[in-house]
């Protein structure tokens, strides 16, 4: 074998494995060409087995999960129970005001029926006549105050003009209220009016807060029904938003209270 020979097997030698390797890789490429090409043809064929395999799942969630979700559930809402009771506490407070307020305009209507229309009349001239000057103040919402329930600290407030400290009055109400209402074992029922001369103070308790409003003028059941469905209002959306800033939170008071008639 001469030289020429030789450098000829010397170069097969070396470059074989190079070979084996290029043709491996043209083969990878021309595997992957063909896939990439037919996708659409394999999408047809795979995405059915998929869609059905994922409604069978979602078919056998409430036998397979079910126990496990719903006991999470009850923990959840048993760790959380103050958050729940005051997400849940405006929505069902006015469910049972309409409620009761739809039934009482039902009986009154027919008791309406049944009494004649004279003696109606003259009550109603009667009771114009004896109507006091007090009868005739309107109804105004002075400050409103929102206070955590067990610090008695406060949260937030509006007033239609200066008062005197406002934390002050937060921590008297919230030491009358705990008063009346240890004094009495009533620690289910909650103190809900104040009065103080020409003014009264309703009292909206909560789970974790409750609202204090300070009212000049002839408080009578229609004007607490308005002013409940108010406070109702402002606290499910103070609860949706978690308010923090006091800014934010008595211009928010403010929104709700500042022009309010009732």
């Amino acid at each position: 074998m001469n030289e020429k020979d030789k450098l000829t097997l010397f170069k097969e030698i070396l470059l074989t494995d190079e070979r084996e390797f290029a043709e491996k890789i043209s083969i990878r490429i021309e595997q992957i060409e063909k896939t990439i090409n037919e996708q659409k043809k394999l999408s047809k064929k795979v995405d059915p087995i998929i869609t059905e395999r994922l409604n069978e799942y979602t078919r056998s969630i409430p036998e397979t999960l079910g126990s496990t979700i719903t006991e999470t559930l009850k923990k959840e809402i048993k760790n959380s129970r103050n958050e729940v009771v005051d997400a849940l506490y405006p929505i069902l407070g006015k469910m049972i005001k309409k409620y009761i307020s739809q039934e009482i305009k039902v009986l009154s209507a027919k008791i309406n029926d049944r009494l004649n229309w004279k003696k109606r009349f003259k009550n109603s001239i009667r009771t114009k006549n004896n109507a006091s000057p007090k009868h005739l103040i309107p109804t105004k919402i002075e400050q409103v105050l929102l206070i955590e329930q067990e610090s008695g600290i406060l949260i937030g407030s509006y007033s239609n003009k200066l008062t005197i400290d406002e934390e002050m009055i937060s921590g008297m109400l919230t030491a009358i209220k705990s008063f009346v209402e240890d004094a009495y074992l009533k620690k289910q029922q909650h103190l809900e009016l104040i009065e103080y001369e020409l003014f009264k103070i309703h009292i909206q308790s909560f789970m974790t807060h409750y609202i204090a409003v300070v009212i000049s003028g002839n408080y009578h059941p229609s004007s607490k029904d308005k002013l409940q469905n108010m406070i109702f209002d402002f606290y499910e959306e103070f609860t949706k938003t978690s308010i923090i800033e006091t800014k934010s939170l008595n211009k928010k008071l403010a929104s709700y209270f500042s022009n309010a008639e009732i």
